[in-house]
């Protein structure tokens, strides 16, 4: 089969890997569409190390090739999703209501992004076929009607955003202000509006994103280029603040303004990969008495998140078809790649085809 495969930072390339064997609690599916994500090309650049011949990709729509010997409720041909975070359902992780982490854990302590395996530690989505581990705990079926495209943002993007909102733990009422409008961060601002903000303040400085940050739901959009987004959302807020700050871009700059626009008692819910240590300004964080909150998460994932992502899809509350910009035959996967890294022609998400 064909796969996009992790050489060396700065390189990944189209080739060739044997089909996967399909063990008992497996299921192995055929793409039929997936796309290329921010944590992609972190791998690309080498600022997230994964092991070299890894195919990369964690955004799977397929089809059902091949079903495990013990795998039960699901039919081979059938259309589904799983999530970027595969947990097994067993693991301590899980146990204690944090499958996201599953696999994390040891005897020798934790590692963050256990739960992702796809592209991670385990052979990913960029490919003709995908391996799906613990298939009965993260196949979701596809509901008629729905289109590929429909559901491409519910394995990572969309599971990834609507928990930065649900984590700052937004009430009825709330004001939040979403820093950085990438298509995480878009889908923060979505699910920022699903949960009752009744003013949302989305911060970047691409006109096309500000303008799809309105069509999803911002109240108000501030181009970072134009102004000081800190001094502005203050001058939004009259100077209370907000509610919840949520960082979706992954660097010092925002996460810093997000602690400066936060009222007292606020949250800071971050949802950045962050590539370097953070600094926390003795100023802005009020020495450590100013009862806030920071809150971080990692995609959450498994089959009832995603039939629950597609049920809200499938009400019309949320469309977010729109955010494919780009569509590309998975031959041509290298040049998306350099399409979507250097965030050129407007890009927001591509669909990756067989």
């Amino acid at each position: 089969m064909k796969a996009a495969i992790f050489v060396e930072p700065g390189r990944i390339v189209l080739d060739q890997k044997p089909i996967p064997d399909v063990g008992p609690l497996d299921a192995l599916l055929w793409i039929t569409t997936t796309t290329i994500c921010g944590t992609d090309v972190h791998i690309l650049k080498g600022e997230y190390p994964v092991k070299k011949g890894l195919t990369i990709g964690h955004e799977p729509v397929g089809v059902i090739e091949k079903l495990g010997s013990a795998v039960k409720g699901f039919t081979e041909g059938q259309r589904v999703i799983a999530g970027a975070i595969t947990p097994s359902g067993h693991s301590n992780a899980c146990q204690c209501g944090r499958a996201s982490q599953d696999g994390a854990g040891s005897r020798h302590g934790w590692k963050a992004m256990g739960g992702w395996k796809f592209g991670n530690t385990i052979d990913g989505c960029q490919a003709e076929f995908v391996l799906v581990p613990d298939a009965m705990a993260n196949l979701a079926e596809v509901p008629d009607g729905l289109t590929d495209e429909q559901v491409l943002m519910c394995p990572d993007i969309m599971s990834t955003g609507f928990s930065g909102a649900e984590q700052g733990d937004i009430k009825i009422g709330d004001v939040v202000a979403i820093f950085a409008q990438g298509p995480i961060g878009l889908c923060a601002t979505v699910g920022a509006k699903l949960l009752g903000a009744s003013n949302i303040i989305a911060v970047d400085k691409l006109p096309e994103r500000l303008d799809m940050a309105r069509r999803l739901g911002a109240d108000h959009v501030v181009d970072f280029s134009g102004v000081n987004p800190v001094e502005e959302i203050m001058r939004i807020t009259e100077g209370r603040g907000v509610d919840v700050a949520i960082e979706a871009l992954g660097t010092q700059a925002t996460f810093e303004a997000c602690l400066r626009v936060l009222r007292p008692g606020g949250t800071l819910s971050s949802l950045g990969v962050y590539s370097s240590d953070l600094i926390i300004p003795l100023d802005a964080f009020s020495a450590g008495l100013g009862d806030h909150r920071i809150v971080t998460s990692l995609c959450p994932g498994g089959k009832e998140r995603m039939r629950r992502l597609m049920a809200v899809i499938e009400s019309g509350r949320v469309d977010l078809a729109a955010m494919v910009t780009h569509r590309f035959k998975l031959d041509d996967i290298e040049a998306a790649y350099e399409l979507f890294a250097n965030q050129r022609d407007g890009v927001f998400k591509v669909a990756i085809t067989p």
